[in-house]
């Protein structure tokens, strides 16, 4: 059995050290309260505790128990001094605790930090580098940046702060690339000014080096449009036909139209090909500052195309992006796997969703792809412009949506000197998050002790905690000169301002937005009500707490012209934070504390029995309710075979919901060669991945991709994520 000591580091339970603390605290005492069967009780009950808990406790969770144990025997003196030798031991370790958890993280046995990101790698360098670098801000963020009660609000799991390791730099979270203006205008990159490319494989590698340049300038996910890429398509055409043309003058030959053309778009067809494999290897191979390949985002929507020609250019585009991902990438056996990015987004639209449609093969790659790869992620055009004042145009990274552009409307014009601002056209690309802090619902709920009165009142004072800490995100960008990252806010990315400007302006009038995360609504509902939200009853209740959350949202915008607004958040490690930090609190209530982590944002818990087309049905009334971002997913078992069904889904989708996707498994054992699904065992209460053909339990020998937070993970995750990931039900 294991144990996570104080600085992440991961180590042998030893139940003898729990025998020694209280046996010292009992000598300390003026006359021992315990004997040593006592002691040895004590021992042997947080032993099987622990081992019964399914996954590996910290050393302060440990701690606890024992505290609890010595009460139990009404050993008060005892435990008076094991308190007071456990303050006077934190007090000590203050001092250092971050030099001790940067040199974990130097000896890769920081077990926490190792299991943080499923998408970084904890053995190599740059990711050290990276994370060394965190612990350093996030050590100043909590001591000096943030005042005492948000930073005990964060450490209890009240809130979450969000990337407070980025938080002393003056970084905001993600984006929308202008990637129009940038191609279309030129940008500068590395003191270098980069032209408008003359062909399209040129502007696909160009977008990359944009993409890198962005993703080390903030700490979020970017998304791009292909739209963005297809005019370059017809740049390449008219450029391979005039060489075409010299080839045969120099040859000294003639070829009808016919012919012509057909050569033309067989070496055209080859130059996207090359152009997208472009975007497909370099975008995974590339390493950023922060450790990792860019988390970025494709958005593939025919209606965004300015016209027909350029619309069936884009559907080229998007055909050859959706066999590139079919086939996978290999890994380092030679195997076509599944790659985490780019992540893949596919509009549902008028004339791609019937089968007599000019673009249902697209449609009908999108669900192949989705079968075999998990991606594309699906946005209903029908649906979002219902919920986004008519406007289509995709997410930042994997689910922060935009507040729909209300500073055009409001004659604020173009606010970021962009070159292809068209006026009294919304804008999108360009605009940005400044941050997220979440709200435990959870936590809110089980302080109320079911008191309905009491939930509301500890919900707004949470709220206002939230707010408080929204305010600190958004004055830590105030000020921030355009020189701070040259690519964001003088070439393009985000605005052209000029050298000395700040970027003040682009942080009110709906410009950017900022994120209230909120997660566990289905625990909160369940605590409340006895119920789930999938009921009537809890429903009602479940609509009313996401109201209040936007009602909250809506008064801070009013009375400051910052856009705020609801997001339901993506928690990867902090659902097992929150978790853990439920279960001192409140310990261990049936349905509600009972597991490892939460349940993200509005979502049915994962071991509730649903039908997918209800799933996401019932899902679509949360989701309305959650405009700064959210995703609805349901899981499937393997459909390669299944096409029709995947079809199916995706038409529910555009009936019914914004944004969605299907989860299917995409594994691989190195050691056998098995390809199908790797299972979730345990060992001495830890969860690990195995091959059930094999047995091979070597995570580096094994490649394993889950959907976990809107977002493919590659690289494992934590023990309360581990835990959801093995109590998912398929819904289909």
């Amino acid at each position: 059995m294991k144990i996570i000591k104080r600085n992440g580091a991961e180590s042998e339970f030893h139940p003898e050290k729990i025998a020694i603390a209280v046996t010292k605290a009992n000598h300390a005492c003026h006359k021992s309260e315990l004997t040593q069967a006592d002691i040895d009780a004590i021992a042997a009950n947080i032993t099987e505790k622990c081992a019964g808990m399914s996954r590996t406790v910290s050393v302060e969770e440990v701690q606890d128990m024992v505290e609890s144990e010595i009460m139990r025997k009404n050993a008060y003196e005892v435990a008076r001094c094991y308190i007071k030798y456990r303050y006077n031991r934190s007090l000590v370790r203050r001092a250092n605790t971050t030099d001790a958890r940067i040199l974990s993280l130097i000896e890769c046995n920081n077990e926490e930090v190792m299991q943080e990101n499923s998408n970084k790698d904890p053995v190599v360098n740059s990711v050290q580098r990276d994370y060394m670098a965190g612990e350093v801000s996030r050590d100043i963020t909590e001591r000096l940046l943030l005042p005492e009660e948000i930073t005990k609000a964060h450490r209890e799991g009240l809130i979450h702060f969000h990337d407070s390791d980025y938080f002393a730099q003056h970084m905001y979270n993600c984006c929308l690339v202008n990637l129009e203006d940038m191609l279309q205008n030129g940008t500068v990159i590395s003191e270098t000014f980069i032209e408008r490319p003359h062909s399209f494989s040129t502007a696909c590698n160009i977008a990359t080096q944009i993409i890198a340049q962005v993703a080390s300038n903030q700490y979020g996910g970017q998304s791009i449009s292909l739209a963005h890429l297809a005019p370059f398509v017809d740049v390449s055409r008219q450029k391979i036909r005039r060489h075409v043309q010299e080839e045969m003058e120099l040859m000294g030959r003639s070829t009808d139209a016919e012919t012509m053309d057909r050569i033309v778009e067989m070496r055209l067809m080859r130059e996207i090909e090359k152009g997208i494999q472009t975007i497909q290897y370099q975008v995974i191979t590339l390493m950023t500052t922060n450790g990792q390949a860019p988390f970025l985002t494709v958005f593939m929507y025919l209606n965004e195309a300015k016209n027909e020609r350029e619309k069936k250019d884009l559907a080229l585009c998007i055909e050859e992006m959706l066999r590139q991902r079919i086939q996978g990438v290999k890994n380092e056996k030679g195997v076509w796997i599944t790659p985490a990015f780019p992540k893949l987004i596919y509009a549902l639209e008028d004339d791609n969703m019937e089968e007599d449609s000019e673009y249902f093969y697209l449609t009908k790659l999108a669900a192949q792809c989705t079968a075999k790869r998990m991606v594309p992620d699906y946005i209903s055009e029908k649906k979002m412009k219902e919920l986004k004042n008519g406007d289509v145009y995709p997410c930042m990274g994997c689910r922060s949506f935009l507040t729909p552009d209300r500073f055009t409307d409001a004659g604020m014009g173009n606010m970021a000197n962009a070159r292809n601002y068209r006026e009294g056209t919304h804008k999108y690309y360009g605009r940005f998050n400044q941050g997220v802090v979440t709200i435990n619902l959870v936590d809110a709920a089980c302080s109320s002790g079911r008191n309905e009165d009491e939930f509301w009142k500890i919900l707004d004072e949470r709220l206002e905690l939230c707010h408080k800490a929204l305010r600190l995100r958004h004055e830590r960008l105030l000020g921030t000169l355009s020189d701070s990252a040259p690519i964001l806010w003088q070439y393009g990315a985000i605005a052209r301002l000029k050298k000395g400007e700040t970027i003040d302006h682009l942080l009110y009038n709906g410009y950017s937005t900022i994120s209230l995360g909120y997660a566990g609504l289905a625990e909160c509902v369940y605590y409340m009500k006895g119920l789930s939200h999938t009921s009537e009853a809890g429903k009602e209740f479940g609509l009313r707490v996401m109201q209040a959350l936007n009602d909250a949202c809506a008064s801070w915008k009013r009375k400051e012209n910052i856009d705020y607004s609801v997001y339901g958040t993506p928690l990867e490690s902090t659902t097992y934070k929150f978790a853990k930090c439920l279960q001192r609190r409140f310990g261990r209530i049936e349905g509600v504390t009972d597991k490892n982590y939460i349940t993200n944002s509005y979502h049915i818990r994962v071991t509730e029995n649903i039908d997918a087309f209800s799933k996401l049905s019932k899902e679509a009334e949360f989701q309305k309710l959650s405009p700064g971002g959210a995703i609805s997913y349901v899981e499937v078992p393997n459909m390669q075979n299944n096409i029709k069904a995947v079809l199916k889904i995706m038409r529910h989708i555009y009936d019914t919901i914004l944004y969605a996707e299907l989860n299917t498994k995409s594994d691989f054992c190195q050691v056998c060669g098995y390809d199908g699904e790797i299972m979730i065992t345990e060992d001495e209460g830890k969860l690990v991945w195995e091959c059930p053909n094999c047995g091979n339990r070597d995570q580096d020998k094994m490649n394993v991709a889950r959907r976990t937070c809107g977002y493919i993970g590659t690289q494992y995750w934590n023990q309360g994520r581990t835990q959801e990931i093995k109590e998912r039900v398929l819904h289909l």
